[in-house]
């Protein structure tokens, strides 16, 4: 017997409520909570269940009866598809309002606390072609609307992957978020590999040359693009990068690596350099930082320095401290604080960070960091904290996942 078909009903007239995480509203319909994808508070219209869950249901605007006035025209033609900006359907000053209200309603709720102080976001000056960094997936499983099985078109795409669909990527004809150069040179590469029938990554079975294009810029203009390849063809590789090299002379990094993993990381492979440098330098509150492929560096630099000022003021330093920097990454903020400090040891998992914040201290030559890598909740106990000093100072920037119950116990006893 086939699986039968689960229908979902149609809400009618429905007034939207709060924004809250991952661009959706709340609504409330005969008691019952409906989070409401890509609306905004004050909107009235249709919903379409899309999901049921135990305490709630999910939906998506099927008719916009009446639009909020808190409604702007998104700059992205692919917004609500791709899943990379949730937001662009609201005011700018509105989103970080919302955003904001989030983080009280954390501590609030879920943290217990009440009568604290909460600055308001300083927001970005920015908001579009901001990002430093994206990375993009080729696939010849290109997610359309309406498919038509008779008239394929554009099976091939490079761009991101649809929101729950690990096997299915968006072909995305234009993105916001880099400067122009992204555009022009995923353009280039798309139509570079259809006319040379050079195959398209098939996620599911494994084949096929093209699987990955990372790429970065520095304030600068200049660029590094990484291409990831499943296959080692080496006349086929060659051919494209020299054509990548020869009609894009802003980019300063062409490097690449072969990928015939089942995951896309990079940490483990071998990535080799094609033309140019192995890396870029990027210049951020008077330093220099040597960037990696494999680098963790903030994706929007600009806001990123003033992220880290207000980091340096709140610390509050008077040149005398000592300053632990826990999950440093690759050292720019313990490098950025290093000048008003006694000395500061910075504490990261991925050893390839620490071994870039040793190679940025050098650059910009500091030498009162010491930077050690491990995970945190081994590394960072009394031993350590005995042999290095007790901190005055302890800036902490963890993964989204938190800190270890451990780490905490830690930072409590010191």
């Amino acid at each position: 017997m086939g699986r039968k078909k689960i229908q979902f009903s149609l809400l009618e007239q429905v007034e939207i409520g709060p924004a809250v995480a991952e661009g959706n509203c709340i609504a409330r319909v005969n008691n019952q909570v409906v989070f409401v994808k890509y609306a905004a508070p004050g909107d009235v219209a249709d919903l379409q269940i899309t999901g049921k869950k135990k305490k709630f249901l999910q939906s998506k605007i099927s008719k916009l009866h009446q639009a909020s006035d808190l409604r702007t025209e998104p700059v992205c033609e692919h917004f609500g598809v791709c899943g990379g900006c949730k937001w662009q359907h609201m005011e700018y000053q509105n989103q970080l309002n919302f955003k904001q209200q989030q983080v009280v309603d954390a501590f609030e709720r879920i943290g217990g606390l009440q009568g604290f102080e909460v600055l308001p976001i300083i927001g970005s000056q920015q908001i579009t072609q901001y990002r430093n960094k994206l990375e993009l997936t080729f696939s010849n499983r290109a997610w359309v609307e309406n498919f038509d099985r008779n008239n394929p078109e554009n099976v091939n795409a490079l761009g991101f992957h649809v929101p729950g669909r690990f096997d299915k990527v968006m072909d995305v004809k234009h993105c916001h978020l880099m400067p122009e150069t992204i555009n022009e040179i995923t353009h280039f590469i798309k139509e570079y590999c259809n006319k040379n029938n050079i195959g398209f990554f098939d996620l599911n079975e494994q084949v096929g040359m093209m699987r990955t294009l990372m790429a970065r810029c520095n304030q600068k203009g200049e660029w590094m693009v990484l291409l990831s390849f499943a296959e080692d063809d080496e006349p086929v590789r060659t051919n494209l990068l020299q054509q990548l090299k020869e009609n894009f002379t802003q980019i300063t990094s062409l490097v690449y690596v072969i990928n015939k993993k089942r995951n896309d990381t990079l940490a483990d492979l071998d990535v080799k350099a094609f033309s140019g440098n192995d890396h870029l330098i990027e210049e951020l509150g008077g330093l220099k930082f040597k960037i990696r492929p494999q680098s963790f560096f903030q994706t929007n630099t600009k806001q990123a320095e003033v992220l880290y000022k207000i980091t340096k003021d709140f610390a509050g330093l008077t040149g005398d401290e000592l300053v632990y920097d826990l999950y440093t990454g690759t050292g720019s903020i313990a490098l950025y604080i290093a000048d008003k400090a006694s000395k500061v040891v910075g504490v990261e998992y991925v050893p390839e960070a620490v071994a870039d914040a040793a190679i940025n201290m050098e650059i910009n030559g500091i030498s009162n960091c010491s930077f050690f890598a491990g995970d945190m909740k081994d590394i960072l106990n009394a031993e350590f904290v005995s042999e290095h000093g007790r901190p005055s100072v302890v800036i902490t920037d963890p993964p989204r996942d938190g800190m270890h119950p451990s780490v905490v116990e830690r930072l409590l006893d010191m």
